[in-house]
């Protein structure tokens, strides 16, 4: 089930907090999008087919649902809690349709504009919200390639289910590619092709990721965050924000804590959001 709040609506678009409770290992009917949305995860993750291709969507990849286009979604990892942008104005969604992939590579700036600007309320400063579709669009502009690849696109899926999971087992890049069974040349050069980054910045990606839902809730010890989220001490995790966000932990901290709008209300009831 899905349930949904409205956060901003204005001309341009719409932009709701999406929480999905589905827990279904197995594909959904497909679903289509009245308008173009650009969906971004801000906990959780889950898997996305369009025509035949499959895309592992979490805080780090978002993807495109264009007008029209029939996507299919399956939850192995549980619920998820994500944000839909949809563009009400057809000049914003102009060259989408020649997107080649439905993966949106989504950095740690743009993360963290977006979790800023729902908790602002319901009327936040225009440029707060340009600013977001600002990232949105260099996020397009630098959509994953469908060039030719060094391998398969459910290796470097299945890599980024294995560090999403915390999968002990996989901690480093030869034991990762070990357990995928390929060798770690091969496993680093397709998940780079695939995930528009190297497996070790994926992984810090992923571990910012959650550093932000932390500060979100309130966490204010961060050596202990950063020994939870295996960085090896405080500054170890204050490097890694610095150099994904532009900002320290404790300044982040600052920036969340002065937004104050709750987004867990449930207002909408089955809503046409795919996640």
């Amino acid at each position: 089930m899905r349930t949904a709040k409205r956060v901003i609506e204005n001309p341009h678009v719409v932009i709701r907090s999406v929480r999905c409770t589905d827990d279904r290992v197995r594909w959904s009917e497909p679903e289509a999008s009245h308008a173009a949305q650009i969906v971004l995860v801000r906990r959780g993750h889950f898997q996305v087919e369009s025509q035949g291709r499959r895309v592992t969507v979490e805080p780090a990849t978002g993807y495109l649902h264009r007008a029209g286009e029939e996507l299919r979604f399956a939850h192995p990892a549980g619920g998820d809690v994500c944000t839909a942008v949809t563009f009400v104005d057809d000049e914003l969604t102009a060259g989408l349709d020649a997107a080649p992939s439905p993966a949106i590579h989504v950095d740690a700036r743009l993360e963290l504009a977006h979790r800023m600007l729902l908790r602002a309320g319901p009327d936040p400063d225009v440029a707060a919200v340009e600013a977001v579709l600002d990232l949105l669009r260099l996020s397009l502009r630098g959509r994953l390639p469908a060039t030719p690849a060094p391998g398969r696109e459910d290796l470097a899926n299945r890599a980024k289910e294995t560090i999403l999971a915390d999968e002990p087992a996989g901690a480093g890049l030869v034991a990762l590619a070990r357990l995928l069974r390929t060798s770690p040349s091969h496993l680093s050069r397709t998940f780079r092709h695939h995930a528009g980054m190297p497996l070790s910045r994926y992984r810090n990606r992923v571990r910012v990721s959650r550093a932000l839902t932390a500060l979100e809730q309130g966490e204010t010890d961060l050596a202990a965050l950063a020994v939870r989220l295996g960085f090896n001490d405080q500054a170890h995790l204050t490097r890694v924000m610095r150099g994904e966000l532009g900002h320290t932990p404790g300044r982040v901290r600052t920036l969340l804590a002065r937004q104050g709008y709750p987004l867990d209300g449930k207002v909408v009831v089955g809503v046409s959001v795919g996640c």
